[in-house]
């Protein structure tokens, strides 16, 4: 059985604070998912994983500041709705 959250409901705080419970969620299941030494051991000492995580990170973030401009221009043009709520 499978539950999810009416997200559709939640204000802009309750999406927050679900994001970060859900963040929190993955993270804990990933750090329980291995054995940190044997991952460790596996990795080596090279920056080989760090510097591809650098790398994801920033083309996830441009992607990102593409994905939001895209919307925004959206919006502007009325073919998508937008509602804001408080800050």
């Amino acid at each position: 059985m499978k539950l999810s959250a009416m997200v559709e409901v939640f204000t802009p705080g309750m999406m927050g604070e679900y994001a970060a419970l859900c963040g929190w969620t993955l993270a804990r299941a990933h750090v329980r998912s291995g054995e940190p030494t044997r991952i460790s051991g596996h990795l080596g000492k090279s920056e080989v994983l760090d510097e591809a995580i650098a790398k994801f990170a920033v083309a996830y973030t441009d992607q990102s500041e593409r994905d939001h401009e895209g919307l925004r221009k959206a919006v502007q043009s009325g073919r998508v709705d937008a509602v804001i709520g408080p800050e």
